[in-house]
């Protein structure tokens, strides 16, 4: 609650009046790393004090001697607007200045530490100046949501055992409306209008923004970023960006967003020396400093630092309603070694590589997310062979609910880069994927990663001519959408683009006026509305019982089939791939328990810009035991492709 016994009664016409909105509490909580909503109470709010309107503003600057309020409300004075230090030794600088309103631009101008001058954006800051501008605006998040009926629904639709299909976004370079200019964007409010529709229409559950907190260099993908409150301002306001996620809901499509607890960068205006000193940093760079992305790393061993970064996990999910939180970069934050030879790194109190902090950290930002906003998802972007990423923290886990499932990424996209012809020696590796897949909550990542830095597009990833390169990323993605986890699939990617991603450009929709990239993305669309409509591919996604393979010995004739299970016998679904430009007519498949199957997905339809001739109309001749109630199948399977029977 404010303090208004704090208030200077003596004299009221101080530029800024003596005044906090925090308690003892608050104070002994932020500095214990328990307090998880310091939104509340720092960076800017506007209120109202003896009547008078004004603006609050509470910054953390322990290594500062002085700090003060400049902006163009006093024409950028760096010496009229002083804020008082709490005398409990917090390091917080606070005060209440009246005039000031919402809209504001301001920065802190601070005397730090050895005599530094420095002039910082406020981290708490939930609005910044478009770049490359840099300071921060006086705002607030308020928002009149309506969608009281998704946050309901989602209590169910967005658990691990239903469908789970998410579209990844760039949403400065998913269209542009200059495509050639790459400082021209789409607002919130156009986005509403485009992108919303579209990943309704292509049957996506989900969707990612790749990061929108306030970042200053586009070129980073907003992966090196300083408002950890703030949505970018390059598309509009918070207000806008709510009515975004809002949208979203409307049309029952879950948001995540990527967040990024791992590592900040250097921009002096953001948090790298804040006050002069390592104060959200590791001032050992052995641990403060990211050799990959030449930034720097949180000190996940202060309390002033935890409660800011799950503070800020809290913001999005409390302010603005977001569904999941996809964590950047897991695997450099748990290990000290990472990226780094040795005599770089200092081996933990336990002799070993694990930066026992953060793993700290991770469990509670976990634990704290689950119990405030039990219905959401956190997911890991985690390569290594950790262990219990997506365990509970009662059993030793990190507590996430899905993590990012890298090795099968990379067994896959090997495997179908083959020519057919050797496909058969790098079969186990295909299949190795279900050895170890219950181990964690997988999502299948076919991400932005993938298609960047001389990677290539799925498509020219894969060998042959264009039909069958084609005929190859159909019968991928249908493998990828029938296999256990869930999905997700970056922008682009759903139409076959044919160029990597590029951030300054937009995605080339003109290849949709063809009929391959065309196909390719009704191929998609019907993915989606095969997984969505099965449960046998999702109910029991995580559970050893919802998978069974079915063939796996054809090597030479290339043809694998698994089974997916449901709870109801009467709903599993077959998968046949044939993986060699070879159709094969009334090919043997062998199951039990089902005697009648049909068709109800083929990747080679011509809807689809495939040839369309094998159809499986019915596919049952048995039974072949009677008494073990074994029945051959024979189907159809059309050169590079898929068949998914019911």
């Amino acid at each position: 609650m404010p303090k208004y016994e704090d208030v200077n009664f003596v004299d009221s016409q101080q530029p800024v009046w003596n005044y906090s909105l925090m308690t003892d509490a608050d104070i002994q909580n932020f500095q214990n790393g328990t307090h998880y909503s310091l939104y509340k109470i720092f960076g800017n709010h506007q209120v109202e004090v003896l009547t008078t309107k004004g603006t609050y503003f509470a910054v953390w600057a322990p290594n500062a001697t002085a700090v003060f309020v400049t902006g163009n409300f006093n024409d950028w004075n760096k010496s009229s607007h002083p804020l008082k230090v709490r005398l409990d030794s917090s390091g917080i600088w606070e005060g209440f200045i009246p005039g000031v309103l919402k809209g504001e631009v301001y920065k802190y101008h601070i005397h730090g530490y050895k005599g530094a001058l420095l002039d910082k954006g406020d981290p708490f800051s939930n609005y910044w100046e478009l770049r490359p501008l840099t300071a921060s605006i006086t705002w607030d998040t308020d928002y009149d949501w309506k969608d009281a009926k998704w946050l309901e629904k989602r209590k169910i639709s967005n658990r691990t055992d239903q469908p789970y299909s998410v579209y990844e976004v760039h949403l400065a370079s998913w269209m542009r409306p200059d495509k050639n200019n790459e400082d021209s964007y789409n607002s919130y409010t156009q986005l509403i209008k485009l992108l919303v529709p579209y990943v309704k229409e292509m049957g996506f559950t989900h969707v990612e923004f790749m990061p929108v907190m306030e970042h200053p260099f586009d070129g980073s993908w907003g992966y090196q970023g300083i408002g950890f409150f703030a949505p970018t301002s390059r598309f509009g306001n918070p207000q806008e960006f709510a009515a975004l996620v809002e949208a979203f809901h409307e049309a029952e499509i879950g948001v995540i967003m990527d967040w990024v607890p791992s590592h900040f960068p250097y921009d002096s205006h953001g948090l790298f020396m804040f006050d002069g000193a390592n104060t959200y940093e590791y001032a050992d760079m052995r641990k403060g400093y990211h050799p990959d992305w030449n930034s720097y790393i949180f000190n996940y061993k202060r309390g002033e630092v935890k409660s800011f970064l799950i503070s800020s996990a809290r913001f999005w999910c409390d302010q603005f309603h977001i569904d999941g939180l996809r964590v950047d970069a897991v695997s450099s934050m748990l290990k000290l070694d990472y990226s780094r030879e040795e005599g770089q790194w200092e081996r933990n109190e336990f002799g070993g590589n694990g930066n026992i902090e953060a793993i700290a950290f991770i469990k509670d930002l976990n634990e704290t997310l689950y119990r405030d906003f039990p219905a959401i998802q956190t997911i890991a972007e985690e390569a290594t062979d950790w262990p219990g990423i997506s365990q509970p923290t009662f059993m030793d886990g990190l507590g996430f609910g899905m993590k990012w499932m890298m090795g099968w990424m990379h067994d896959t996209l090997d495997y179908f880069k083959l020519d057919p012809l050797y496909r058969l020696g790098s079969q186990d590796k295909f299949t190795f994927s279900m050895m170890y897949y219950y181990d964690e909550h997988f999502m299948l990542p076919l991400s932005h990663d993938e298609v960047v830095h001389g990677k290539s597009p799925m498509i020219y990833k894969m060998p042959g001519d264009e039909w069958q390169k084609f005929a190859n990323l159909r019968l991928m993605y249908t493998y990828m959408f029938t296999h256990p986890g869930a999905k997700l699939l970056f922008m682009g990617n759903e139409f076959a683009a044919t160029e990597e991603w590029n951030y300054t450009t937009e995605l080339q929709w003109d290849l949709l006026k063809h009929l391959s990239h065309g196909g390719m993305k009704y191929c998609v669309q019907h993915l989606n509305k095969l997984l969505v409509s099965n449960p046998a591919l999702y109910e029991l996604q995580y559970d050893p019982a919802g998978f069974e393979w079915v063939e796996t010995n054809k090597r030479q004739e290339g043809v694998i089939a698994f089974r997916r299970r449901s709870k109801n016998w009467e709903e599993d679904v077959l998968v046949v791939l044939n993986m060699t430009p070879v159709p094969r007519h009334d090919y043997p498949i062998h199951v039990h328990g089902n005697k009648d199957w049909k068709e109800i997905f083929n990747s080679d339809d011509k809807a689809f810009w495939g040839v369309g001739d094998l159809q499986n109309k019915h596919v049952v001749k048995g039974p072949q035991d009677e008494k073990k109630e074994w029945f051959k199948l024979l189907v159809n399977l059309p050169a590079l492709s898929a068949v998914v029977l019911k």
